[in-house]
């Protein structure tokens, strides 16, 4: 920033020596024009009037060499277009003579470099140089211009003079109409400033304002809070977070903080703050009741939003409590049936005592996933935590759904390390795990694919890998999946299952530490791996593969 501003000084300098530039360029050349002419024609003989011109276009060339150098340059030069005028002026007979104009040099350069400074300047040196030509043509016998070159010494006065003149009140005018512009873009910031909805003020350290514009805010005006400390905003319980802001951004470079204002115990008020230079910082403040509002209702509709949900998890932890007892006497006594126990059935009866308990059988399970997602989701699922291999229990499940892998003619095969791998985890969750990922994957897989089930340790990581070879699942559905009642697929692959058993999957994972995750392409199969790290020890033993 600094940089940027001695830039901007330096061009602004250039800008303001242009015109003084220009006109002694053109002054120097007017002069060597006019004296070359002259001596062309054989009217400019050695004398007075060669040294005249002579200290006219040397004070040129000074001057514009000078008035690159910024304020003392411009100065000097100015002194010296006295000292040339004067002496020009003495020796073409004063006063009277044809270059008297050029005692008004020093006021011409002064308004060509358009300062005050240089003008007052300008303005003594072209009275001095004036009063020391009228001394002179009373004082000594002075030397006259011949007659022919008066007139041309005239002209050349003449125009010079008012060229710088020209020059000098272009240039005021230029600067007037800049003058009025600026003024009116300041105007238009200040309504701006004064006409937003924060109050903008400019603070020191301590927090005492040296200006303020915008907004009134706690019951605060602007002018109000002029020179006053902006603690007078904020509520005597909010001070220290106040001082703490302040002290931050001087040393950061910014700061916010909301604070409770002043004049209503209920509202707040958000004060941001940012270093404006040494030992000052900018102050926005901003009445934020509204956003204090919307953010305490938004918490209220997330508190009751949580509650309504554990409030549904915990009715279906009890329903299914319920449904399960009945149920179970459903089970048994269709199981009864379909075993003829009691004795004989008719054929249709037998099927309908086949059918009761595979849909019992059903929706057991369907109850039981229920159970266990909400008892997950209402936080009340205690892990039942023992030390077992980890191959007995993914064995007994191969072994429970090696029937339904036949009947859908799928080949489904395990391959399971030779030692054992004892883990410290719930086995009945684990068995839920296992058990729900092979029936998804025999669920999905058409006649003649396979299901592969991989059981392997790694350090203290339990890795469970089933793989198919069944339909897929898009890219688009991946994500969804592991979500409670969330399904991938088509209707009818939606209408096969309720949603939970992934989500299930998924939480007993995360249960004991781990996590799961699904790798599938569309028609090329799916792989579901857990991860969990429940082992205690592991004896590295070659693969065995069961059939």
């Amino acid at each position: 920033m600094v940089r940027a501003r001695a830039t901007s000084t330096k061009a602004r300098r250039r800008s303001d020596a242009a015109p003084g530039l220009l006109w002694h360029a053109a002054w120097a050349l007017a002069v060597a024009a006019t004296t070359g002419g002259l001596a062309v024609q054989g009217m400019l003989p050695p004398g007075p009037e060669l040294l005249a011109l002579a200290a006219g276009g040397v004070a040129a060339m000074l001057g514009a060499l000078l008035s690159l150098f910024g304020r003392p340059g411009q100065m000097a030069s100015v002194l010296i277009w006295g000292a040339a005028g004067a002496a020009a002026c003495h020796l073409t007979g004063g006063t009277a003579g044809p270059l008297a104009a050029w005692c008004l040099a020093p006021a011409a350069a002064a308004t060509a470099f358009r300062t005050r400074d240089t003008l007052a300047l300008g303005a003594a040196a072209s009275l001095a140089a004036a009063a020391v030509s009228a001394l002179d043509a009373v004082l000594l016998p002075l030397p006259a211009a011949a007659p022919a070159l008066a007139p041309w010494l005239g002209l050349l006065s003449l125009g010079t003079v008012a060229l710088g003149f020209a020059v000098g009140l272009v240039g005021f005018q230029g600067a007037a109409q800049r003058d009025v512009r600026r003024r009116e873009r300041a105007e238009e910031v200040l309504a701006l400033l004064d006409g937003q909805p924060m109050l903008l003020a400019l603070v020191e350290r301590s927090g005492r304002v040296l200006h303020a514009a915008g907004a009134a805010i706690a019951g605060q005006t602007p002018d109000h809070l002029a020179t006053r400390s902006l603690g007078h905003l904020v509520a005597d319980e909010d001070l220290p977070l106040l001082a703490t802001a302040l002290h931050t951004a001087a040393r950061d470079g910014k700061a916010s903080v909301y604070v409770i204002p002043a004049d209503d115990g209920e509202g707040s008020l958000e004060i941001t703050l940012r270093v404006a230079g040494p030992d000052r910082l900018v102050a926005a403040v901003r009445d934020a009741h509204d956003q204090a509002l919307r953010e305490r209702r938004l918490e209220a509709e997330r508190v009751t939003a949580e509650q309504q949900n554990a409030g549904k998890s915990r009715f279906l932890a009890n329903m299914s409590h319920e449904l399960r007892t009945p149920l179970n006497a459903i089970m048994g006594f269709s199981d009864i049936m379909r075993q003829r126990l009691f004795g004989p059935l008719g054929d249709r009866y037998a099927e309908y005592a086949e059918l009761i308990h595979e849909s019992g059988t059903h929706l057991l399970e369907l109850i039981n996933d229920v159970l266990d997602m909400s008892k997950i989701e209402a936080e009340r699922f205690e892990l039942s935590i023992e030390t077992f291999d980890a191959r007995d229990a993914v064995s007994a499940v191969l072994r429970l759904m090696r029937g339904q892998a036949d009947r859908s003619g799928v080949n489904l095969r395990g391959v399971l390390p030779i030692g054992p791998l004892y883990a410290d985890a719930d086995k009945r969750a684990v068995k839920q795990i296992a058990l729900n990922l092979i029936s998804n994957a025999l669920k999905f897989t058409p006649r003649g694919g396979s299901v592969t089930v991989t059981v392997q340790g790694a350090g203290d990581m339990l890795e469970l890998v089933v793989a198919d070879t069944g339909v897929g699942i898009a890219q688009d559905d991946l994500h969804r999946l592991g979500r409670p009642y969330e399904q991938a697929g088509d209707a009818e692959q939606r209408a096969a299952g309720s949603g939970l058993g992934l989500s299930l999957v998924r939480a007993f994972a995360r249960l004991h530490g781990g996590d799961m995750t699904v790798e599938s392409a569309v028609g090329e199969g799916t792989t579901v791996t857990i991860r969990m790290p429940v082992l205690s020890a592991l004896i590295e033993e070659p693969l065995r593969r069961k059939g």
